[in-house]
């Protein structure tokens, strides 16, 4: 069994800065692309990070550029979505992807999480 599972999201102040995880278990990630996406109430899905199978290139979404930064760790399994400067605009919920044996940007994802809730608010 393919899975991925995000964790890390919670509730943080405006300005702050909170690290999801996007966890594969059943094969190995460092084989695939990973997207990040998020989806905000009465929004669509956006995509906001993408990290390559191979190379390691990376690509972001204008509204998170700056700020987000996505990576891997080979030992770990996972890929991580650092966020810092937080805005409102960030709440959402947040959901990684993958898709084997390619390069950012990614048009179709196979595997996706269940998704993390993450809410910026004072």
């Amino acid at each position: 069994q393919l899975q991925l599972v995000e964790s890390g999201g919670g509730l943080v102040q405006p300005g702050g800065s909170m690290r999801l995880s996007c966890a594969a278990s059943g094969f190995i990630l460092d084989a695939y692309a990973i997207g990040w996406f998020r989806q905000a109430p009465g929004k669509e899905r956006e995509g906001i990070a993408c990290i390559s199978s191979s190379g390691g290139n990376t690509n972001y979404a204008d509204s998170v550029k700056g700020r987000f930064t996505i990576s891997r760790d080979k030992a770990k399994n996972t890929v991580f979505l650092q966020m810092n400067t937080l805005k409102p605009e960030d709440t959402a919920e947040y959901y990684c992807a993958a898709e084997r044996l390619a390069q950012c940007p990614i048009a179709e994802y196979d595997y996706w999480g269940q998704g993390t809730q993450v809410t910026v608010s004072s």
